[in-house]
């Protein structure tokens, strides 16, 4: 729920793009660059989540999290953008140390050859929260207008940030307060720690990659329905759900074919190839294509673009070191980050070039196939590392 709720937070303002921009006389392709403050923010507070968890606790950090993201959607309500952009700041500050902390938890009771389903099932509390974020969202905007949307959604966190306080005793019996983390050291050791161990390498340059399709799929994919085939924001908030659910089911398809069957490194291949197709269908959408058809390629880009990150999480948590598990995550999700941080500013701008987000789309095969070509090129290395 907290992964879920972190998740609908940084993804309120996406879903209703056109409205607030309106609202604020900006064009819709500046939200790739709301994402990437976001993520920039949040690519800092992965890396050093691992250092801070041993301070205060995995769950303590994710509390602190929650308020620092309903801080940040109730400054995002206000209609200027100055304070959203300081909102997305401290979205980001929030949304950066949920994953390391997860994996803290789990990685202590999950064990080895269930770990990329268990991991993967964990995951799926990033797609929940777009599914809530497009189910409620417009709705809400609809109803009472988007700035008290973003004032709602707030609330959920903090009410949930107050509700997992009496777990804390048991999940954070691990916690260290006479640690003092030094935030340059906090930051820095995550890093050298991929770049010391070959496979968090490939990795974390897997997630980099991955990383651009997601945000540029889940960041646009409302703007590109309203904008290019003129459907509602309701309907388009919709689609994005049916995308998001589409992940869902697709982390947990994935981890647990990855578990029994392929391996990791063989399911990350067959998922960027999948993603490769569904991208290259994606300018053949019009606003006379039927609903069936375009729900059925949001659904294989959903189940791809977003349902990689269990996998992946599972088998960074695999290669850690002992007891390290949520500093690796944070390191290679600082990569991650990266990778949003670059993906929707310039998806933003092919989109604004071509005239369409339908061919913009179309890039992503780029990323999809360089993440098949690496893996499959590295992977005796991977594997056995």
């Amino acid at each position: 729920m907290i992964q879920a709720l972190v998740a609908m937070a940084l993804i309120t303002l996406p879903v209703v793009a056109p409205v607030v921009s309106e609202a604020i006389n900006v064009s819709t392709t500046y939200v790739g660059f709301y994402v990437a403050v976001v993520y920039a923010a949040a690519m800092v507070s992965s890396i050093m989540g691992g250092s801070f968890v041993k301070r205060w606790g995995a769950l303590r950090l994710s509390q602190i999290s929650l308020l620092l993201t309903a801080a940040g959607l109730i400054l995002c309500a206000l209609p200027w953008p100055i304070t959203i952009v300081v909102g997305a700041v401290l979205i980001g500050l929030g949304y950066g140390p949920v994953t390391p902390s997860s994996s803290h938890l789990l990685i202590k009771t999950t064990p080895p050859e269930r770990m990329s389903l268990v991991f993967s099932i964990k995951q799926t509390g990033v797609p929940v929260g777009g599914m809530l974020a497009g189910l409620l969202v417009p709705s809400m905007e609809v109803l009472m207008g988007w700035q008290a949307a973003f004032v709602m959604v707030a609330l959920f966190c903090v009410l949930c940030a107050l509700a997992v306080s009496p777990l804390r005793t048991q999940l954070d019996e691990d916690r260290n307060p006479a640690i003092r983390p030094s935030l340059i050291k906090s930051f820095i050791e995550p890093i050298k720690l991929v770049f010391a161990q070959p496979s968090l390498r490939i990795l974390a340059a897997v997630s980099f990659l991955f990383a651009i399709t997601q945000l540029s799929l889940t960041t646009y994919l409302v703007t590109f329905l309203y904008e290019d085939l003129g459907w509602g924001l309701i309907a388009a908030g919709v689609a994005l759900t049916v995308a998001q659910a589409a992940g869902v089911g697709g982390r947990i398809l994935w981890g647990w074919v990855a578990d029994n069957w392929l391996g990791s490194g063989y399911m990350l291949i067959g998922v960027a190839l999948m993603l490769l197709g569904g991208a290259a269908l994606m300018p053949w959408l019009t606003a006379d294509t039927q609903t069936v058809w375009l729900y059925l390629l949001l659904m294989l880009l959903g189940a791809t673009a977003i349902g990689w990150n269990g996998v992946y999480l599972a088998e960074v948590a695999r290669q850690a070191p002992t007891g390290l598990a949520g500093m690796a995550t944070g390191g290679t999700l600082g990569f991650t980050f990266l990778g949003v941080l670059c993906g929707p500013p310039l998806f933003g701008v092919a989109a604004a070039r071509f005239g369409s987000y339908g061919d913009a789309y179309a890039l992503l095969i780029i990323p999809a196939f360089v993440i098949a070509i690496l893996l499959w090129i590295s992977r005796k290395r991977w594997v056995t590392a």
